[in-house]
């Protein structure tokens, strides 16, 4: 069990490492060709299955011009880790 609740706390530690770099990049990399900004497409792939859903829930809310979907999708996923481990740690 205990490998299981590790297992669960890397992978949203990634997600979430994965989420910031996507919001850092996005502030400072718009258009390109260069190094960086192939980086910033590589983590948009990994990211947007997350952030996808997002979008759609706060599309709902004025918002001006921030899109607060990153930010959703970060709270999300640290709920559900917390979730999860509190649900197995039941189960133990």
């Amino acid at each position: 069990m205990g490998l299981l609740i590790w297992a669960i706390n890397v992978t949203a530690q990634v997600i979430l490492y994965l989420l910031l770099a996507r919001a850092v990049c996005s502030w400072f990399l718009r258009n390109g060709g260069g190094m960086a900004f192939k980086i910033y497409r590589i983590l948009m792939l990994l990211t947007e299955p997350i952030v996808a859903p997002c979008r759609k829930i706060t599309r709902r809310f004025p918002t001006g011009m921030f899109d607060f979907s990153v930010l959703l999708a970060f709270f999300l996923v640290m709920i559900v880790r917390d979730v999860l481990i509190r649900l197995l740690g039941m189960i133990a």
